[in-house]
Formats: C-alpha cells, sequence, structure tokens
C-alpha cells in the first residue's frame, strides 16, 4: 500500500456495533466519513490498494458474517442532511441522512409521499438501493434520481433518473451494480395540511411499532412477499413463531422477523433464515426469498434476492 492512509481510517473494527442484528465480525478496514471529499479519498485508496470497498448505511438489511469483511467497509450514516423545497416539493438528501426523519420533515412541510417511511431501519441512500416500503409505499414511487460513483472512479459522480434504476419489489439496479450512492433527489406533493400528514405519519410509525417487535435486535423484514402471499403470514401458519437456533429467534410478535434474543451470531441467523425457508419450501412448494443482504462467508444456503 504505497498511498498513505486517509484520516478517519480504522483497523479490526466490530461490525456488529454497525448492524441492526448486532452481528457481524470484524472489518479488516473501516471508516465513517463526513464528507464527500473523506468518501472519495478513503475510495480512491481502497482502489489504489486493490482491496474491495462497500458501503453500509444504518446497517438494516444486512447480515454481516461472524468472519468480518476484507477490504475497506464504509459508514454513511455521517453523510447527512437534506434540503426541502416547501413549494415544489423537491427534496435533495444526503445518503446517511435517516428516512424516518425524512419522512417527518417532510410532513411538517406538508410534503406529502413519504408518510410510510417513518418506520423504516435505514437511511437514504439504503432506501433507494433496496426501493424500501412499508404501508403501501415506495421508494420507487417518489424519488426522482440519484447521485452515484463508481468506486473505481470516484472523482466522477454521476446522476441515474428512476427509469434507469429499473425499480421492482424491493429491487433496483443498484444492488448488482457496485455504485455508492452519495445523495438522492425526491419530488412529493405539496400543498397539504403539515398537522394532517403528520398525524398520518404518527399512526403509520405506531401501526408498525405495536405489530413488530422493535425492542429486540432484528434487521426488519427478513423475507420478500411471495405476492399475492404474505411470508409473515405462510410462516406463522407453519407454526414457527418462536421457532430458534442459538440466540436467533422467529419473532412470537411478528412472523416475518428473525430477532437477536441475546448473543446470536450470524451463523445462527443464517440457519433459522434456511430452516424457514425449507419449512415453507416443503409445505407450499414456495421459496422465500430474503430481503437481507448477506456479506461476508456463509456456509449455509439461504435464498438471497
Amino acid at each position: 500500500m504505497n498511498a498513505p492512509a486517509p484520516l478517519g481510517l480504522r483497523r479490526a473494527v466490530a461490525l456488529a456495533d454497525y448492524t441492526t442484528w448486532r452481528v457481524g465480525g470484524a472489518a479488516q478496514w473501516f471508516a465513517e466519513p463526513d464528507s464527500l471529499e473523506q468518501l472519495q479519498a478513503l475510495l480512491a485508496w481502497a482502489h489504489g490498494a486493490s482491496l474491495p470497498a462497500r458501503v453500509i448505511g444504518a446497517g438494516s438489511n444486512l447480515l454481516v458474517s461472524d468472519a468480518g469483511l476484507e477490504g475497506l467497509t464504509l459508514c454513511n450514516r455521517r453523510l447527512q442532511g437534506a434540503e426541502l423545497d416547501a413549494g415544489s416539493g423537491v427534496i435533495e438528501a444526503q445518503a446517511g441522512e435517516p428516512i424516518p426523519t425524512l419522512a417527518r420533515r417532510a410532513a411538517r412541510a406538508g410534503l406529502s409521499g413519504l408518510e410510510w417511511a417513518v418506520g423504516i431501519p435505514g437511511t437514504v441512500g439504503g432506501a433507494a438501493v433496496m426501493n424500501a416500503g412499508a404501508q403501501g409505499g415506495c421508494t420507487a414511487e417518489v424519488l426522482e434520481s440519484v447521485t452515484v460513483i463508481d468506486p473505481r472512479r470516484p472523482d466522477h459522480p454521476f446522476e441515474l433518473t428512476n427509469s434507469e434504476l429499473d425499480f421492482a419489489y424491493r429491487h433496483s439496479r443498484l444492488q448488482q451494480e457496485e455504485l455508492v450512492v452519495l445523495a438522492a433527489r425526491f419530488r412529493l406533493q405539496a400543498g397539504h395540511d403539515p398537522a394532517e400528514l403528520s398525524r398520518r405519519t404518527s399512526g403509520n410509525l405506531h401501526s408498525r411499532t405495536s405489530t413488530q417487535p422493535y425492542q429486540q435486535p432484528s434487521c426488519g423484514s427478513v423475507f420478500r412477499n411471495p405476492e399475492p402471499q404474505k411470508a409473515g403470514q405462510l410462516i406463522e401458519a407453519l407454526g414457527l413463531k418462536g421457532l430458534s437456533i442459538g440466540g436467533a429467534q422467529v419473532s412470537p410478535i411478528h412472523a416475518n422477523f428473525i430477532v437477536n434474543t441475546g448473543g446470536a451470531t450470524a451463523s445462527e441467523i443464517d440457519q433459522l433464515i434456511s430452516a424457514v425457508q425449507e419449512r415453507v419450501q416443503a409445505a407450499h412448494g414456495l421459496a422465500l426469498h430474503t430481503e437481507v443482504k448477506r456479506l461476508g462467508p456463509f456456509e449455509g444456503l439461504a435464498l438471497a434476492a
């Protein structure tokens, strides 16, 4: 590694501290950039050192291997900030901005279209990558464009429009391509009553927190719904609520959540995912695919997206 290491770079950082499941081994190299320039410098360093690089946000929808991750792992949660134009309905948000925070700000500004997002445990960048959704809404309906960079050419940001992102249910082209989201542009409906939007937003949050296990570490929903069926209903009908492997458990509150009851490992969670998939496949002939992105080596055969 000939180039000097950028500021903020750390070795052997436990990723369990940066994922909502609270599991995962150490990153070989880790950093939390607080500016675009620092992010670009870190990616340039990794490319020059021939190291793989990836970006995580709030650490939801991620299952990080107990063996940890080689190369550079960047957490973008310090890259926050958003500008709202109440007249046009346009929002410009950085990738690390928490999507629930943005939903509340939009409601207070009389901008409708993000009320569903108040309970999503992720960032703007993650929402764009996953086409996050809830309560009948999704990112694709309100996202105009994203600004991204290729880690191999970090000095050349470029824009991808909604139509270029190939959005589908919990899918975008960003899941296949090694691009890093820097910012997103949303267009919401302006001119709504802020008090009414705030009430609706709060109602959506209450609905989620009262029916989902928010008090225990999880990744959010584990499985994609095999429409028109609902994954949680299929799992519950098989009596799998409460099924455990080690510290990993199918939530007794909502069957499409796997929770860390304390001391779970990524391997135990992965094994439980596979066990649920096998039971649903045997009973219904349906392959449940995960919303979760698995990073690092796993021995199991859990079906990914």
